[in-house]
C-alpha cells in the first residue's frame, strides 16, 4: 500500500523541517510514503525547507486558505492513484507516532475515514480551545447529522474509496466541517481514535480563534442553505 501524507502550510519555515523530519519513511503494512506539502501561497522560505527535507511540494501562487490547500492534497492523492491518505498540520501539533494507530482501521478495512480526536482525552487542551472545538463538533452535528468528538481536528486519514469520493470546494476553515458533512452524504464509515496534541506557543498562535467559530458557523448555514 502506499500513503500520501499532506501537509498543508502556510509561512511555515521554522517549523516545517523538524515536522517533516519527524515523519516516518516506514510504517507496518505500508511499502511507500510520500511527505506532499501543499504550500498555500507562502512569502516565506516554507517550499525551499519543504524540499530540502525531502517533500514534494505543491505551490499555489495565492493564499487559497486551509480547504483550498486541502483540496489540492487530496486531489494529488487522487490522481495518483494513492491507497491512503492523512491531512498533518505543519505547526508541530501533531505527534507522528499517532499514525499507526490512526491508519490501522482503514488498512484493516475497519473504517474509510479515521479522525484523530483529541477531545475523547481532551486534558492538556486549552479551555477555550476544547470549548470551542465541542460547540464546533455540536453545531457540525445538527446541521449535517454526522457526529464526531473532534469535526476541527487535522489529523484525518482516508483510505482510497474515501479519496476517490470526497469533493472538497470549501475554500477556508469551515473546509474541517464540511469534510465531514461529505463523510455522512457520501455514506462512508467513519472511526475516531484518540491522539494527543503537543501545544506550544507557536501552535496554539497558528491555531484557530474562537471567535472564528461564528464565521466558521456562518459559512455552513449557508452552504446548508446553497445545497
Amino acid at each position: 500500500m502506499n500513503l500520501k501524507i499532506i501537509i498543508p502550510a502556510y509561512n511555515e519555515e521554522k517549523v516545517i523541517g523538524p515536522v517533516l523530519q519527524g515523519l516516518p519513511s516506514r510504517l507496518e503494512g505500508i511499502n511507500d510514503i510520500e511527505l506532499v506539502v501543499i504550500d498555500d501561497g507562502s512569502v516565506d522560505d516554507t517550499a525551499l525547507v519543504a524540499r530540502n527535507a525531502g517533500a514534494t511540494v505543491i505551490r499555489h501562487g495565492l493564499n487559497c486558505g486551509l480547504g483550498g490547500a486541502i483540496g489540492t492534497g487530496l486531489e494529488y492523492a487522487r490522481i495518483t492513484n494513492a491507497d491512503l491518505a492523512v491531512t498533518f498540520d505543519a505547526d508541530g501539533q501533531h505527534d507522528p507516532d499517532n499514525l499507526p494507530a490512526v491508519l490501522g482501521p482503514l488498512i484493516a478495512g475497519e473504517a474509510a475515514v479515521v479522525i484523530g480526536s483529541r477531545m475523547i482525552d481532551s486534558e492538556g487542551m486549552p479551555m477555550l480551545r476544547t470549548i470551542g472545538n465541542w460547540g464546533l463538533s455540536v453545531g457540525t452535528y445538527f446541521l449535517f447529522g454526522t457526529w464526531c468528538t473532534d469535526s476541527q481536528s487535522g489529523f484525518r486519514a482516508f483510505s482510497r474509496k474515501a479519496i476517490q469520493a470526497i469533493k472538497v470546494d470549501a475554500n477556508y476553515m469551515e473546509v474541517s466541517s464540511d469534510i465531514i458533512r461529505e463523510i455522512g452524504d457520501k455514506d462512508l464509515r467513519l472511526k475516531e481514535i484518540p491522539i494527543k496534541a503537543k501545544y506550544s506557543s507557536y501552535s496554539i498562535g497558528k491555531g484557530q480563534r474562537n471567535w472564528n467559530a461564528i464565521n466558521i458557523m456562518v459559512r455552513l448555514v449557508v452552504r446548508k442553505i446553497q445545497r
